[in-house]
């Protein structure tokens, strides 16, 4: 196959979990990418797990861009058939006020969406959002669709720390679709759960540090994962370029494979893993936290998708890259 025989693509934020396993599936798949990254001046950073990929030195494109300039983006997005636009703030620690980063954040993607719709060569633009935007509210539902949207006040009341996330995600999902609805820009939104695998970047992603916690020791994470949903980061790269290629995709589609409890998570590590020291499933029958209803991926799968990994891969990848990494 020629090089980039089926198009160029930009993924921006490129150095994240998701986005570089997308690029590294992309390349596989005969497309050219360009993607983004924040401006290095001291060239401090390392892009080689990027560079280095099979393929990469022909097909892939680095440039730089921040969401605080939505037009820094252009030259990545000139002249693409498509736009994965992953690049999203993220604040753990509640640095930035909630409101002011939540503006960066839809006034960015907008502006990205806006370069898009410029372009005449852009076709469809797929947004990776998150579960998260489903998963706060106070309704009870058997499951999470994507009819569910999580309610701003209610992330207020149950998180008073951590509420950027979900917060900002929410809103800036809900203004790229009314954008795509005004303007006619073709607009797919991605909603994953718990994000595990092996990863390439150098930075422990923040799900697999969650949902490794009774590995890791994380006491104070086990009641984020008391019953979770999650999917293998190749299914989540798989869904993206699948949506982005489907003739009639369009609007939101979660995206999740798997649930298990905290309890089933420790019997299958201490089972599969016996090099680490794993607490009881019993020692954790009154860990506290929040539950999640499950997500349902009906829409996807009923679109023609196919999930490839289970819970074994997930976390053989994770573990494997941990090693590697020096996080284990």
């Amino acid at each position: 196959m020629e090089s980039g025989a089926k198009g160029k693509v930009c993924v921006t934020g490129g150095t994240g979990f998701i986005a570089s396993w997308l690029i590294k599936t992309l390349l596989e798949n005969g497309y050219s990418v360009t993607t983004t990254v924040r401006a290095d001046p001291e060239k401090k950073k390392d892009y080689s797990f990027l560079t280095n990929l099979p393929g990469a030195s022909e097909k892939l494109q680095i440039y730089n861009a921040d969401l605080h300039d939505p037009n820094s983006y252009a030259p990545a997005i000139a002249g693409c058939i498509g736009v994965f636009h992953l690049a999203t703030p993220i604040d753990v620690d509640d640095k930035e006020p909630v409101e002011s980063l939540t503006r960066r954040t839809i006034e960015g993607t907008l502006g990205i969406l806006k370069l898009c719709l410029d372009s005449k060569t852009v076709r469809r633009v797929v947004y990776t959002s998150s579960a998260a935007t489903m998963q706060f509210n106070h309704h009870k539902v058997d499951f999470l669709d994507e009819s569910c949207w999580s309610d701003i006040d209610y992330i207020n009341s149950i998180a008073p720390f951590g509420r950027s996330y979900p917060t900002s995600k929410t809103l800036t999902e809900k203004a790229v679709l009314e954008f795509s609805q005004q303007y006619g820009l073709e607009v797919v939104t991605v909603l994953p759960t718990y994000v595990i695998g092996p990863f390439i970047c150098p930075k422990l992603p923040g799900s697999v540090h969650v949902t490794m916690s009774l590995i890791l020791g994380n006491e104070a994470e086990y009641g984020l994962i008391l019953r979770s949903n999650m999917v293998h980061v190749d299914d989540v790269a798989r869904a993206h370029i699948f949506l982005f290629e489907h003739p009639n995709a369009n609007g939101r589609y979660a995206c999740s494979s798997h649930i298990i409890t905290l309890e089933e998570l420790a019997k299958f590590f201490s089972a599969k893993y016996p090099e680490f020291q794993i607490p009881s499933p019993e020692s954790l029958k009154d860990v506290k936290g929040y539950i999640f209803a499950d997500v349902s991926s009906k829409k996807l799968l009923d679109t023609g998708f196919q999930y490839k990994y289970g819970i074994e891969e997930m976390f053989d990848g994770a573990i494997q890259s941990c090693k590697e990494k020096g996080y284990l």
